[in-house]
């Protein structure tokens, strides 16, 4: 699409200036209005320059930027603005503090868009894998409305919630992962060494052995003999898998099936929910029109499926549905959620009882994460019970049948 630049005046009367991206003059006019800004002149630009491009060598060995760079960005900017430094200086000052060389490069860039007259947001676009799309839109609503330090608190609390719930889940999910690991290492040695030096054994006996010794071997024989050709199946397997996921349909797919998995099915989707409750309130309470909100959190939550059914709500309020109705008809929300939608578009508040949403959600993915341990240790227990079971009676059985027979003669 071709470029615009344009002049503007925001809601305070102060001239604004940058470049969109739009059809026509008259989209990108339409696109200001809707986020309060009134156009002086529309003329035709050229795109934003790409960003330079290092070597492969060079970025395989670049840092990455995290979450926690981003966020503390996000902090450091906020202060900045409020004590009323300028934003180039600020942009400045951030590049020497950072630790992160490949971040402070992106900041230089950004400071050089300042420079030359594009604003933040603009600048901002240009590294997507760095600033999403919802940031991107955040920072821009704050330019127009002149209220960018706040926006920048707002995505800080926003970013700070996401990297907290992360780390509970991982950390959630660590002793039960070490133990699941244990468990494959030890029936792989079982497989290769011990089963196959009962097998001696067994040959002496010259009798029929039970079928679950017999299961046993034989599973045993195949992985001894054809471990490569197990271990390519599995590489393959686990590339097809991947790669499918990579799809649209198969993301989606994966997203609506990780909502139903047990015990951690629960917390994923009161996450996934919390995060859209509190983009939403964010959004609204930073003045961006409803439509133009849900569009934005529907692509921020996380979950390809959850994305859809907020996209089906825009839809339905673009057509003209109250925001209750649309948000019943996703059915993706709590009868409780729905009543505080309700009575946050009967009263105009939608922005505080979505935050209040929000925290009750967190609340719960907090509780349920503490204690997701001992939700799991059960389905543990009984997984090392059967596996023991299984190879105590396929080892033993033919000694206790010998034993047995020994004892009638």
């Amino acid at each position: 699409m071709p470029h615009f630049s344009y002049k503007a005046r925001n809601a305070n009367g102060d001239l604004v200036r940058g470049i969109l991206e739009g059809a026509d003059s008259g989209a990108c006019a339409d696109h200001l209005f809707s986020i309060g800004i009134t156009p002086v002149e529309i003329a035709a630009a050229g795109g934003p320059e790409p960003a330079a491009q290092d070597g492969w060598f060079s970025r395989l060995f670049k840092e990455p930027v995290g979450t926690l760079d981003v966020m503390l960005f996000s902090r450091h900017m906020y202060t900045l603005l409020k004590a009323g430094v300028p934003i180039l200086r600020a942009l400045a000052g951030l590049r020497e503090s950072t630790r992160n060389k490949t971040f402070a490069a992106i900041l230089g860039e950004i400071g050089d868009g300042l420079d030359s007259g594009r604003e933040l947001n603009e600048s901002l676009r240009r590294h997507p894998r760095v600033f999403s799309q919802f940031y991107v839109s955040m920072v821009r609503v704050g330019e127009a409305t002149g209220r960018l330090e706040e926006i920048f608190l707002r995505l800080f609390e926003h970013l700070e919630f996401d990297r907290h719930t992360r780390e509970q889940i991982r950390a959630a999910l660590r002793y039960p992962a070490f133990v699941v690991g244990v468990m494959a290492v030890a029936l792989t040695i079982i497989n290769i060494f011990v089963i196959p030096a009962f097998v001696k054994v067994y040959r002496g006996f010259h009798t029929e052995l039970p079928l679950m010794t017999r299961a046993l071997i034989a599973f045993s024989d195949f992985t001894v003999h054809y471990w490569p050709l197990l271990l390519v199946v599995a590489a393959v397997l686990a590339l097809a898998l991947r790669g499918y996921v990579r799809t649209p349909r198969g993301r989606y797919r994966w997203d609506k099936y990780k909502l139903r998995l047990p015990v951690v099915g629960s917390i994923v989707e009161k996450a996934t929910l919390a995060r859209f409750a509190r983009s939403l309130s964010l959004a609204s309470r930073s003045g961006v029109p409803i439509l133009q909100a849900l569009g934005l959190v529907g692509q921020v939550v996380g979950n390809d499926y959850v994305g859809g059914r907020i996209d089906q709500m825009r839809g339905a309020v673009e057509r003209g549905e109250s925001i209750l109705r649309a948000a019943a008809a996703s059915g993706i929300f709590t009868p409780v959620v729905l009543q505080m939608i309700a009575v946050g578009e009967e009263t105009g508040s939608l922005d505080e009882l979505m935050e209040g949403v929000a925290g009750m959600y967190e609340r719960e993915v907090e509780y349920q994460v503490k204690n997701l341990s001992a939700d799991i240790e059960p389905i543990l227990i009984l997984g090392i019970g059967a596996m023991v079971l299984v190879l105590a009676l396929g080892v033993f059985l033919p000694i206790w049948d010998i034993g047995r027979a020994m004892l009638h003669h």
